[in-house]
């Protein structure tokens, strides 16, 4: 979809193994650039470890990047939010729900309009 839109992308496989903290994606284009950790399911939410985000904003912070999380539910398109947009439980664990997509995500779209993207900083 990034390559489609004119953006450069690189996906890193086995983000998740790595003993270092990177994103799923890499975007960027014209020197803005975005780290998206990339999330799917067919339930209703979807939970985050603290870990990931935390592993994701420092990633970000030390590329120049802006962090987001990218959402994609069974039979509905993506939506793009900022880790300060997740839900949180009880505990130390983040959660992306329907609701929440709904009320603060973005679409892709909207993710690649420089009205949404800010300057890293």
């Amino acid at each position: 979809m990034f390559w489609e839109a004119g953006h450069f992308c690189l996906r890193v496989a086995g983000s998740g193994s790595m003993p270092f903290p990177c994103p799923d994606l890499l975007v960027g284009k014209a020197g803005k650039s975005f780290a998206i950790e990339c999330k799917s399911g067919g339930q209703d939410r979807r939970y985050i470890t603290e870990q990931q985000v935390n592993e994701l904003k420092e990633f970000a912070k030390g590329f120049g990047a802006e962090a987001w999380i990218g959402m994609r539910f069974d039979r509905e398109g993506w939506s793009f939010l900022k880790p300060e947009d997740l839900g949180r439980n009880n505990g130390k664990n983040f959660f992306v729900s329907k609701d929440l997509c709904k009320e603060k995500g973005i679409t892709f779209k909207a993710l690649i309009n420089s009205e949404y993207a800010s300057t890293p900083p």
